[in-house]
């Protein structure tokens, strides 16, 4: 019995994936649990795998087209049978049967994608979803031949002239980056917490099998979730005119990879020992770096950090990622001279940098949070009792 595979949801906020590439093709025997294709959203790959064993039986998408999820992407069954049933309603123009492009999720008796009239002088002319493509990101090349049937343009082909210029998570982190500074008021307060009793602690830890892989990041984030505890009004959200406080802490950290920032969340972070916050971080890392994080992993974040110092950066100017409210920049442990007892001494310090949004974080209190911030820090072995 033929069995169909469906392009699967990836996360609550994923509509639509990309076919990045196919590992089987049509008429390829496999075994259930085999890669079949390889699909990506904006921020992560996927595989997709048989559940049974069989033969592959149909295709029913190119590479690089954007399919909608739920949407039977291949069929796996015995040689001879027929897929008509399982194969996706494709909504063409005259003169453009099979257009690949045009993928609607339609029910019978449904309406998909309406044909997209050609511009003036517009030829060959787009496919609908090819022409959302060009409007979404202002991309309209004068001159180009589509692979699609008498040279339709595809929404493959507008990507593949599109990506070299701008990769796809890239414009995405140029777009919230844009609308980051259009949509709020934004400051840096910038300030310095001693770091000695941090760095005695993780010289300490690291003798421990069971704390070993605590970094001087995990204890910033630990005593900064503490400090959010102590004063809420920067754990927040505004959003649509209204401030939203959070009592629990889902801490987002910024996180460098192959295909550009991402910021996974440590949700509940606020309920977790140092250790437990620590692995849950390296996890989310590691998965993010490999670009298998899963979209929920990325959005839903109350707070977020991100650490330049381990790139020898003193203090820098982290923007907003909104609705959030705030944001910690967390810079280099140097040398910094005081004045203690009359006489000058050097220690060890911390650099931190706190952007709020003037709409909703005013000078003084985010002064204040960032005091809080220092006292956290400056006591860490008894904050975290080890």
């Amino acid at each position: 019995m033929a069995t169909p595979v469906e392009v699967p949801k990836l996360g609550n906020t994923v509509e639509e994936c990309l076919i990045s590439r196919w590992m089987k093709h049509k008429g390829d025997l496999i075994a259930a649990g085999d890669v079949v294709a390889e699909i990506e959203t904006d921020k992560a790959t996927f595989e997709v795998t048989s559940p049974v064993d069989g033969t592959v039986l149909e295709t029913f998408f190119d590479e690089g087209t954007l399919v909608p999820v739920f949407t039977n992407l291949f069929v796996i069954g015995s040689p001879g049978e027929s897929v008509d049933s399982f194969r996706p309603r494709v909504v063409t123009t005259v003169g453009a049967v099979g257009a690949v492009g045009a993928v609607g999720a339609v029910g019978p008796g449904g309406a998909g994608d309406s044909p997209a009239k050609p511009h003036v002088g517009e030829s060959p002319p787009m496919s609908p979803r090819a022409r959302r493509f060009a409007d979404r990101h202002n991309f309209h090349p004068e001159v180009l031949n589509g692979s699609g049937p008498a040279g339709r343009i595809l929404e493959s082909d507008l990507r593949k002239l599109y990506q070299p210029r701008a990769p796809g998570i890239r414009d995405r982190i140029a777009r919230r980056m844009r609308d980051s500074l259009a949509s709020t008021a934004q400051y840096t307060l910038h300030a310095s917490a001693e770091a000695t009793g941090l760095l005695a602690l993780r010289a300490r830890l690291k003798s421990t099998a069971d704390l070993r892989d605590v970094t001087i990041n995990d204890l910033v984030t630990f005593c900064v979730i503490e400090a959010l505890l102590d004063v809420p009004a920067l754990n927040a959200e505004y959003i649509d005119g209204r401030i939203h406080q959070h009592s629990d802490v889902h801490m987002g950290f910024a996180c460098d990879t192959p295909r550009g920032l991402l910021v996974p969340v440590v949700r509940n972070a606020h309920t977790l020992a140092i250790d437990e916050l620590a692995a849950r971080a390296r996890e989310l890392a590691d998965q993010a770096v490999a670009g298998s994080i899963s979209p929920d992993d990325l959005s839903g974040a109350t707070f977020t950090i991100s650490n330049l110092g381990g790139l020898g950066i003193e203090s820098f100017t982290p923007l907003l990622n909104p609705p959030q409210v705030a944001i910690l920049g967390v810079g280099a442990i140097q040398l910094k001279p005081v004045r203690r007892h009359g006489e000058i001494a050097f220690i060890d310090a911390i650099g931190l940098s706190l952007t709020c949004d003037h709409q909703v974080i005013d000078g003084a209190p985010g002064a204040r949070f960032l005091q809080t911030v220092k006292q956290k820090i400056e006591t860490v072995e008894l904050l975290c009792a080890l």
